[in-house]
């Protein structure tokens, strides 16, 4: 066992945000899934991720309830669940110790949002020597204010506004930020074929 997947924040805290309904993937747990059972198939090793921030009042305070695994998520004993409240998965986690006295060397990286815990995961374990794949279609986000946007705006006033970043962008440029950088990437597909398992 030299390789980990690590699914970062599939949680129902996204599920809860009024933003949810913009989210470029909402079946984003189905591809989760697929890696999930391609990882566990391979005897490789399944760690959970999610985000807590205690004390807040809102959707990522466990106090409401939220900080869960989304519920068509399913963990199995034996594997670890982890609670960062930074938003990359290693700094406020014993992630890493996790991983070395494993003897793991290879990360799958994937989960929600793409462009803030999936990739700054991601550049921080390349950081620290391991090699990384995002699979970038089990990733997902939404669309990104401007800086100079008014806060408290609704949903439809976001998606409104021109200057609004829209998710598939998002995605687009956190792939080619990552590539070749910090990261190969890949789809469930891809990793499903080189596996040998058809998609």
């Amino acid at each position: 066992m030299t390789r980990a997947l690590i699914v970062i924040d599939v949680q129902e805290s996204f599920r809860a945000r009024p933003l949810w309904e913009t989210t470029s993937d909402l079946k984003i747990a189905d591809r989760v899934n697929r890696l999930v059972r391609l990882f566990r198939r391979a005897n490789e090793q399944v760690v959970w991720v999610l985000h807590s921030e205690p004390g807040t009042g809102d959707v990522f305070d466990p106090a409401l309830g939220h900080v869960r695994l989304m519920e068509e998520l399913e963990r199995a004993d034996g594997e670890p669940l982890i609670h960062k409240t930074s938003h990359n998965a290693f700094t406020t986690t014993n992630l890493q110790q996790l991983l070395t006295e494993r003897g793991i060397t290879d990360l799958t990286v994937c989960g929600i949002r793409t462009e803030q815990c999936v990739e700054t995961t991601t550049r921080l374990a390349a950081d620290l020597g391991y090699r990384v794949t995002v699979a970038i279609d089990a990733t997902a986000t939404n669309p990104i204010p401007h800086r100079d946007a008014p806060a408290g705006r609704s949903v439809a006033e976001l998606l409104a506004d021109p200057r609004t970043l829209p998710a598939e962008e998002v995605i687009r440029r956190t792939e080619y930020a990552l590539a070749g950088r910090f990261a190969t990437i890949a789809t469930v597909d891809q990793l499903e074929a080189a596996a040998g398992l058809a998609a």
